[in-house]
């Protein structure tokens, strides 16, 4: 098997995590006495904007404020992001945030077969704590080969960076991994980063568009979420297994 490692997206792609940090921005803003609350459909529209810190950021800039309130508002986005991180994982511990399907056995399939698993996202290394941690049992985290995430690099998905950094950790090309997104940002981020990219989309993200995938599905499958009709033959099967995505992954390499 070629396919070295397998680095996974966290919010969308892991989890359906985007509503838990809408109630937890929604949250942040009750504590520091904003008027202000995030409905789906704004949510929505502002996860086009790649990280919680620039989303706030752009939200304050676009409001109908004077100047000093303006100022005043963007002092404090690392403030609130902070109180919006620990209202998210809190909301994640209470199991908010469950793995989308396939999600678990895939990342097992990998490990026993060798396969290193890593991050490659734009959210906190705390958030990725998190989920892990709430989902796959504490210090799961670490069965992780890299994590990269945050602020950790010059510039957030579309840019190529945040994978180029991964694959760096691994000491891997990019033909020896395989990327895990849900968003056209990251779509294009792995892309560019020259990586064979599974597109699972959400409801935050399913109108985006992912024609530059390699394979698009609905979600990974698992015995209660079988993958069916013409999902399941894009798949090789009712779940997209570690050996068909290898086979699909070989192939690609072998007409490039």
């Amino acid at each position: 098997m070629t396919l070295k490692a397998l680095l996974f997206d966290v919010d969308g792609t892991l989890a359906d995590t985007e509503e838990t940090h809408r109630q937890a921005f929604n949250s942040a803003f009750l504590e520091f006495q904003l008027p202000y609350a995030w409905n789906a459909e704004q949510y929505e529209v502002l996860l086009r904007i790649s990280g919680g810190k620039e989303r706030l950021s752009q939200f304050f800039a676009g409001l109908p404020v004077n100047e000093s309130e303006r100022a005043r508002l963007a002092a404090n986005v690392a403030n609130l992001h902070r109180v919006k991180t620990d209202r998210y994982a809190e909301l994640v511990a209470a199991g908010g945030s469950p793995l989308r399907p396939g999600i678990a056995r895939l990342l097992d399939e990998a490990l026993v077969a060798g396969v290193r698993i890593g991050i490659a996202s734009t959210t906190t290394s705390a958030n990725v704590a998190a989920l892990l941690d709430a989902e796959l049992g504490k210090g799961a985290h670490r069965r992780f080969s890299v994590i990269a995430c945050g602020d950790v690099v010059p510039a957030k998905k579309p840019a190529p960076d945040i994978y180029r950094l991964a694959l760096s950790a691994l000491g891997l090309s990019p033909e020896d991994a395989v990327a895990f997104e849900d968003s056209a940002n990251g779509l294009a981020a792995a892309k560019a980063a020259g990586i064979f990219t599974v597109v699972t989309p959400t409801r935050w993200t399913r109108s985006q568009d992912f024609g530059e995938a390699d394979l698009t599905l609905p979600h990974l499958g698992d015995p209660a979420h079988p993958l069916a009709g013409e999902d399941a033959a894009r798949a090789g099967g009712a779940f997209l297994t570690l050996e068909s995505l290898a086979a699909m992954h070989g192939r690609t390499r072998r007409a490039a």
